[in-house]
């Protein structure tokens, strides 16, 4: 990646990935979530934005819910989920007064805030920063992605589950990553089957194979798919 323009809080930031989906459902904070331990794991400081402001899940997944968000000099400071501050996390859910309060805003507040967790946010130096998203194509996805453009993002994540529905919603995704001019790294199949604890018999639940097939039909790369029920992923993921 390019240097960031200077003086911004993501100027330490090496690489940016968002993690996108038209479909609801599909794992996107999941997925997000493992790549950032996955990055962990391999020696890399990583942050963790979650832009999914109506269904904020990355405090609950890394069990960092309750945390507070304080200010610094240059912006808000992250949570971090180690003592070696390896992992760092910024969500609205830091910011609500109560778990179960509700996001009722208008787009432009939406805006206004993404845009705000894009500049205001002191990450300091980090090897990757990975953008959880909410489903869709819509203002908030426009929003992020006009927000860290001046930092030439790597590109984008797509998550789908196997089956029809969702990779028309999937395949949409994609077309939103070309008019932006935004790089698709490769699609991710979630889901891809349930592995029954007792026996290991791996069932395909919502069928097999579409992501595969729609990183095929497209022509971006198929990362792999993971298994529900099983720490163990089909060969190829990252």
């Amino acid at each position: 990646m390019d240097p960031a323009p200077g003086g911004s809080n993501l100027a330490g930031v090496r690489h940016i990935i968002l993690v996108l989906s038209g479909k609801g459902g599909v794992g996107k904070s999941t997925i997000s979530t493992q790549i950032a331990l996955a990055l962990r794991q391999a020696g890399k400081k990583v942050g963790l934005l979650d832009v999914d402001l109506c269904g904020p899940s990355i405090p609950r997944m890394l069990n960092a819910q309750g945390q507070d968000v304080h200010q610094c000099d240059s912006g808000w400071v992250p949570v971090y989920v180690d003592q070696e501050k390896s992992v760092s996390l910024m969500s609205i859910g830091f910011l609500l007064e109560r778990p179960d309060d509700a996001v009722v805003w208008r787009g432009p507040k939406k805006n206004a805030l993404i845009k705000q967790f894009v500049c205001d946010v002191a990450w300091g130096d980090l090897d990757f920063l990975i953008i959880d998203t909410p489903p869709g194509t819509s203002d908030e996805h426009i929003s992020t992605v006009d927000a860290l453009r001046p930092f030439n993002p790597m590109g984008a994540i797509l998550v789908t589950t196997p089956q029809a529905v969702s990779i028309g919603d999937v395949r949409r995704e994609l077309t939103f990553c070309r008019k932006m001019a935004l790089p698709v790294v490769g699609i991710v199949e979630n889901m891809s089957g349930f592995v029954c604890p007792h026996c290991t018999e791996c069932t395909n639940v919502f069928s097999k194979g579409g992501g595969e097939e729609l990183a095929r039909h497209a022509g971006v790369p198929f990362l792999g798919g993971f298994l529900t029920a099983s720490d163990v992923c089909r060969p190829g993921f990252m």
